[in-house]
């Protein structure tokens, strides 16, 4: 059985075309590797390019959209699978469980709500998935001082929680990393 890989990403249309060159590499790499593309399911922005370069790849694509979009041009209607939900909750659930390993690429508020998310629940112990951050030109440097200003001031356990997810600065270190994981044992309490 193939590996599903969910990739959190934008659907702005008006970003640099550097993130529209690597959700393009992203794609072709999952479709490479055998692997099923779990994304929002939208038509739109970095999802569009990342779901049509799997597609063109000759790999499967899941997409989980919103029940407002479906039947609209806003869905990927060129998926293996559509899922349509009644929540973005419920999107987001459906996503994690159809998911082995969750990637990030640059996005915005959405992205940053759904990788959040599948972190805090794996701290939690809902799930033992890899989650990679891919931190491309340093995109996500800021959420790691973030995160590092958790740590100093006690809010978190560097000690545990920097186990939860990894920043990879480009596709093939992230794949390292996918390839490689172990899940990590966190304690009942980190404090």
């Amino acid at each position: 059985m193939s590996r599903a890989i969910c990739v959190y990403c934008s659907a702005s249309t008006a970003i640099d075309s550097t993130y529209t060159e690597l959700a393009i590499r992203l794609g072709e790499q999952i479709a490479a590797r055998g692997e099923t593309l779990v994304f929002g399911g939208t038509n739109v922005g970095l999802m569009s390019t990342l779901a049509t370069a799997v597609k063109s790849g000759g790999g499967r694509v899941i997409g989980v959209i919103p029940v407002q979009i479906q039947g609209t041009p806003y869905a990927f209607d060129q998926a293996d699978e559509l899922i349509a939900t009644p929540t973005l909750r419920d999107r987001k659930a459906a996503m994690e469980q159809r998911a082995d390993a969750f990637i990030a690429l640059p996005g915005g508020f959405g992205t940053l709500d759904e990788v959040i998310e599948v972190i805090m629940l794996k701290q939690v112990q809902f799930h033992k998935k890899p989650i990679v951050l891919l931190d491309h030109n340093g995109f996500y440097q800021p959420l790691s001082a973030l995160f590092e200003h958790l740590y100093a001031q006690r809010f978190a356990s560097a000690e545990h929680h920097r186990g939860l997810y990894h920043l990879a600065a480009d596709i093939p270190a992230a794949y390292e990393y996918l390839d490689a994981y172990q899940p990590p044992e966190f304690p009942i309490r980190w404090f």
